[in-house]
């Protein structure tokens, strides 16, 4: 019991470090990464997973996915603009042209994921 709510508690902080990267780091996803370390810390630690459910970053949308599965219409627009804008940096800094291909196909598949997501309607 002890080693298992270690190991979550192991894979929570690496996970909320790894989404903490991925907000600078354009290939590097957010919010797959606060949602894994969200259900490792309620399975690990009372105190984190309060900590992570009330942090004034995630709070909100951690609430709305726990409860409805949907994201909010203007965090949605937010989190494809963001991802439109830092792959589009990326893209142009980038020499190599196969590369930039893969920055575009996996933009591409991030925005429709996110197009995909249901919306809590207001």
């Amino acid at each position: 019991m002890i080693l298992k709510r270690g190991l979550f508690l192991l894979i929570g902080c690496l996970a909320l470090g790894l989404g903490l990267l991925g907000i600078v780091v354009p290939l590097l996803p957010t919010v797959p990464f606060i949602l894994l370390a969200a259900y490792c810390f309620a399975r690990s630690s009372e105190r984190l997973h309060q900590w992570l459910m009330t942090h004034p970053w995630f709070a909100d949308a951690l609430t709305q996915w726990q409860q409805h599965r949907a994201m909010r219409p203007g965090l949605k627009r937010r989190a494809m603009l963001l991802t439109g804008l830092s792959f589009s940096i990326s893209i142009l800094v980038v020499p190599i042209i196969w590369v930039k291909l893969l920055l575009l196909t996996m933009a591409c598949g991030l925005l429709w994921y996110l197009k995909t997501i249901p919306e809590i309607e207001s």
